[in-house]
């Protein structure tokens, strides 16, 4: 970005800052600033690029000291930079910018909050200085006669449009009138294929950016693609394969670098999957196996201090029938009647 100390006063920003578009790629801001700076004196110029390939994207921003500046470079079109002709235009304030019809050009002007004091005459002097004027529409009633209470300005060219639009409230005989580029049913159109163009931009990078899939920080398949703070597939931090603090590899639960199964833990740290065989033993400090007392002569099942199988029964007790079946009932017999 190339910036001079010095500011404008007494203007705003977004009166003295000039949007330029169709930029060639290889266009520097040096370039840029060297260009424009015959219609004035250069506070900040920049060309915008992509943060991840640093490449110019195609415009940039040039700003002036004042608005008179502005005006000059407008009335001095077309612009001619390294060999390309780009397009300029006044730029729009960034709350305005979001809706795609402000960056839309054209020649007509909408005005709202037209009097009965109003006249053709009046609107005609008016926004002249912003630009010739062409012709002045105010829309009647078709029955009564009567103003219905807009208007419609067009002039010779895209910039005096623009020019009001910034203003955006203009005083006329003492009454209040808004205005907004007025555009027809295919600019219109144009507009919303751009917000939705817009849109589904967002939406692609939402999906393929920090969400995508690949170790993730809380588990799961990744919020930010391969990371090493977390779960899912490869997270340091996290479960999951290879995990530290579960899931396999992990150190702090089964199969890991310092948990596992009481009496197959690792030595200081050691374990896993791929660590060395002696790591799958006994805990350190813990006596080696013994084999048990032989069994007792006889066969007999052998019992322990602590238990073993129980003998069996001396005598098996022959079986015995249960008692006699009760005859079935025979009482009074009830019939249905359906």
């Amino acid at each position: 970005m190339v910036k001079d100390s010095s500011n404008g006063k007494g203007q705003d920003e977004q009166y003295r800052k000039v949007f330029v578009g169709g930029l060639s790629l290889q266009t520097t801001e040096e370039a840029l600033k060297e260009f424009y700076s015959q219609y004035g004196t250069i506070t900040d110029c920049v060309v915008m690029k992509d943060p991840t390939t640093r490449r110019s994207r195609g415009f940039g921003f040039v700003t002036f000291t004042s608005m008179d500046e502005v005006d000059k470079a407008m009335k001095a079109r077309p612009h001619l930079i390294d060999g390309k002709t780009v397009d300029p235009k006044r730029a729009v304030p960034r709350e305005a910018s979001q809706k795609n019809e402000a960056n839309i050009s054209t020649k007509r002007l909408y005005v709202s909050g037209v009097r009965d004091e109003h006249n053709e005459k009046e609107f005609q002097d008016y926004f002249s200085k912003y630009g010739t004027v062409e012709k002045v529409e105010i829309i009647k009633d078709k029955n009564t006669g009567k103003y219905r209470g807009f208007a419609f300005i067009s002039f010779d060219d895209y910039d005096p449009v623009d020019k009001c639009c910034l203003e955006r409230q203009h005083m006329i005989l003492n009454h209040r009138c808004d205005v907004k580029k007025a555009l027809s049913k295919d600019e219109i159109s144009k507009a919303q294929q751009m917000d939705r163009d817009r849109s589904q931009r967002g939406t692609r990078s939402r999906g393929n950016g920090r969400d995508a899939r690949g170790g993730g920080r809380d588990g799961g398949w990744s919020d930010r693609g391969n990371s090493n703070s977390g779960g899912g597939w490869g997270g340091n931090s996290g479960g999951g394969y290879g995990g530290q603090q579960g899931g396999y590899g992990a150190q702090q639960q089964p199969w890991g670098n310092s948990g596992g199964y009481p009496g197959y833990g690792p030595p200081a740290g050691n374990g896993g999957w791929n660590e060395p065989a002696n790591a799958w033993g006994p805990p350190q400090g813990a006596a080696a196996w013994q084999p048990g007392p032989p069994a007792p002569a006889g066969g007999a099942p052998w019992q322990g201090a602590h238990g073993g199988y129980p003998p069996a029964p001396p005598v098996q007790q022959a079986w015995q029938p249960g008692p006699p079946a009760q005859a079935p009932w025979s009482g009074p017999q009830h019939q249905r009647n359906y």
